[in-house]
């Protein structure tokens, strides 16, 4: 499992070790959950059941999260052949076959990062014909999502909710490779015609002129028109929400890569930039980018870790060959950091792979804990740097 040498910020053995905890962590949830799932964060460094809601059972597969473990299982099982992982990975599998057949609490844009994490995944690696057929009516059901004029996907709600009607958010980013897959999968333009619009929208609206990002923004539904920007989880409307900056960064540089419009490659340059110019000292941002070194607010490891993967990722599809260089160099200075700084002093100390996320913090929601999509990001990134050509699910 030994590492190629990543670049300066990482060595070979501080990778390695790294990877070599992170697997022992999910083996031993696997023994602790069974075929349930953990809840989005931990209490305490530990991860609970997922509670009971709606009718769905106590560890049950509902909410936005789940696939995050399933997508360290798959990442667990590629980078050791170790078939406990694989055969805990595939029984999560068929339970999102069964979520999607009985249409289980899918009124979400994040239908995205549950289905390519896990089902998707699974045909990638392989060619799971089940898995596919699932994968294809979650696509469907995202784009029952798309709405017209205004060309965008909306995110949470009931479509009929006035309160979410016309709303989308930057994680909508990440959401978009199902609908791509679909596209190459069917043949069907419907699918890469609603991802270049939704796109080009989020590049026009939720990307400001000084390169951050709002964390959400409204259309008019009817109209199309363009209506506002605010936060859901930021510490305001108008600053810039540190999640949602590096969901930016890798959002845009996917979808470029795929649709070919340079202004997303510019769009994910100027996310990650501003990324990189407002972190503190250690390379791991606080919470919202509005704070910097010597505020007590918390930090979030989890930003930290989706923006490692899609700096790595940027570099592998910009065009600047001086530009690439330094994305993965800042890439591998913030994975050390992780590394070194964010991850338990033993790994049993914790359930989670990195400490020190955040939620929500205006809901008071998982502040200062591990989380699911913190831990998968962080496994995500230890694979792109051990493993250089390692295909993504997304």
């Amino acid at each position: 499992m030994t590492s190629t040498s990543p670049a300066p910020g990482t060595t070979a053995p501080q990778v390695d070790d790294a990877i070599a905890d992170a697997l022992s962590t999910i083996r031993r949830n696997i023994a602790k959950f069974g075929a349930a799932y953990p809840d989005d964060t931990t209490v305490d460094d530990r991860y609970e059941l997922r509670p009971a809601e709606r009718g769905i059972p106590l560890g049950g597969n509902r909410g936005w999260t789940t696939s995050f473990r399933t997508g360290m299982l798959w990442l667990a099982w590629e980078l050791t052949g170790a078939e406990d992982y694989r055969e805990a990975a595939l029984v999560d599998v068929a339970d999102f076959e069964r979520r999607v057949r009985a249409e289980e609490d899918l009124d979400t844009h994040d239908l995205g990062f549950l289905y390519t994490l896990s089902t998707v995944a699974s045909w990638r690696l392989g060619a799971d014909e089940a898995a596919r057929d699932a994968s294809l009516l979650a696509a469907d059901h995202l784009m029952r999502r798309f709405l017209e004029p205004a060309g965008i996907i909306q995110a949470w709600g009931d479509l009929s909710d006035p309160a979410q009607r016309g709303r989308t958010i930057i994680d909508s980013l990440m959401n978009m490779p199902l609908l791509t897959w679909a596209g190459e999968q069917t043949g069907e333009p419907r699918f890469d015609d609603a991802v270049r619009r939704h796109t080009a929208q989020l590049r026009e609206h939720i990307l400001r002129e000084d390169d951050s990002t709002f964390h959400t923004f409204y259309w008019d539904a009817e109209t199309g028109e363009p209506l506002r920007g605010g936060t859901e989880q930021g510490a305001a409307d108008e600053s810039c929400w540190a999640r949602g900056q590096a969901w930016g960064i890798y959002g845009f540089a996917m979808n470029y890569a795929v649709t070919g419009d340079e202004q997303l490659l510019e769009a994910s340059r100027r996310c990650a930039e501003y990324f990189l110019r407002h972190l503190p000292a250690d390379d791991v941002p606080f919470w919202d980018l509005v704070y910097t070194d010597g505020s007590d607010a918390p930090r979030d490891s989890s930003a930290a870790a989706i923006a490692v993967c899609g700096l790595i990722e940027l570099a592998s599809v910009d065009t600047d060959a001086a530009r690439a260089a330094e994305w993965t160099a800042r890439a591998h200075q913030i994975l050390a950091s992780l590394i070194e700084n964010y991850t338990p002093a033993a790994a049993e100390d914790s359930d989670a792979l990195i400490l020190h996320s955040v939620y929500d913090l205006p809901k008071g929601n998982g502040v200062d804990e591990g989380t699911l999509w913190g831990d998968y990001f962080y496994l995500e990134a230890l694979m792109r740097v051990a493993r250089p050509d390692w295909k993504k699910y997304w």
